[in-house]
């Protein structure tokens, strides 16, 4: 995947242990700490990041959204036209985080199961 180096790698691997303790997309964003909380006031409809889950997991994917935005052509015409659409740098990252863990989770669970040698 773009962005994902041996570090993060490993970390997500080390959240993921194994195939059955993460049962959704929305359980692997829960405990990555990117998963929407609304946060809306009066007129305004707005969301937040979860602050809580794992730190280092949801260091790892901010490494990886950060990388994407300097360096993946297809982030970097993504964050230009949700610029342009008057979103924050702030509100574009946490739309980038979730796809993100969403790619991780389904790369993941397509994955063959690794064997013991």
């Amino acid at each position: 995947m773009t962005g994902v180096g041996a570090v993060t790698a490993a970390v997500i691997m080390t959240v993921w242990s194994h195939p059955g303790r993460i049962r959704s997309q929305a359980a692997l964003a829960q405990i990555a700490g990117t998963c929407p909380i609304p946060a809306s006031s009066g007129n305004t409809t707005r969301h937040r990041l979860n602050r809580g889950g794992d730190r280092q997991l949801n260091r790892a994917i901010n490494t990886i959204v950060l990388t994407r935005m300097r360096m993946d052509p297809a982030t970097r015409e993504y964050v230009e036209r949700r610029t342009a659409e008057g979103r924050t740098k702030r509100e574009i990252t946490r739309c980038l985080k979730r796809y993100v863990t969403r790619q991780i989770h389904r790369t993941l669970t397509a994955s063959p199961p690794l064997t013991a040698a």
